[in-house]
């Protein structure tokens, strides 16, 4: 297990999690708590308690032979894009009226590195500075609620975004929306920054979409 400055718990819950989004348990696949403690070497307490956690996230079931993986499905994807596409352009927004200079800098410092692994290129670290950038314009809304259900939304899409930016085209078209929405966020232009926001998770739900 990774150290950092959480607790156990949180990290088997984060773990599991992980591996339930990337398809190492897959859908339908019958997990233990023994089993999992063993693999992660952390006593049953911790993941019992992930595993409670997870349920309630809909990603697992128990079952009287022990737990069920459910993971996120087609109908799943349509959904998370649907709610992101009615609500991210909201964050972009408020962003355009309470974004920080410390902050603009740090979403133009992900930018540059991610068109550096767009011109290598490097899926897991295009992936990486996706996530960083959105992120970013989540937190400088201002707004904890959104930030974290925003947060959460993204993560659960990690597999299909992966595979949508080893598509080079779409990476590259990505970064381009990205520097977009960048630039309304520093004019502070509130309704195309919003705009542009939808357009991005549209073309980025279309792209996953054509591949599923």
């Amino acid at each position: 297990m990774e150290h950092r400055n959480i607790s156990i718990a949180e990290q088997v819950f984060e773990k599991i999690e992980n591996d339930i989004l990337t398809n190492v348990y897959a859908p339908g696949e019958i997990v233990t708590e023994l089993k999992l403690s063993e693999a992660l070497s952390v006593s049953r307490t911790p993941v019992r308690e992930a595993l409670h956690r997870l349920e309630q996230e809909r990603l697992v079931e128990f079952i009287p032979k022990g737990v069920r993986i459910i993971g996120i499905n087609l109908e799943d994807i349509k959904i998370i894009y649907e709610m992101r596409l009615r609500i991210e352009g909201l964050a972009a927004g408020l962003a355009c009226e309470k974004v920080t200079d410390e902050q603009l800098a740090e979403m133009r410092e992900t930018l540059d590195l991610q068109e550096f692994y767009c011109n290598r290129p490097d899926s897991d670290n295009i992936k990486k500075m996706d996530n960083a950038f959105h992120k970013l314009v989540y937190k400088a809304s201002g707004s904890a609620h959104l930030y974290q259900i925003l947060y959460e939304l993204h993560k659960k899409t990690g597999k299909y975004r992966k595979a949508s930016v080893s598509n080079q085209s779409r990476a590259e078209l990505s970064l381009q929306e990205h520097r977009a929405i960048f630039n309304a966020i520093v004019e502070r232009d509130k309704e195309k920054a919003e705009r542009l926001t939808m357009e991005h998770v549209r073309n980025a739900r279309d792209s996953i979409l054509s591949r599923i």
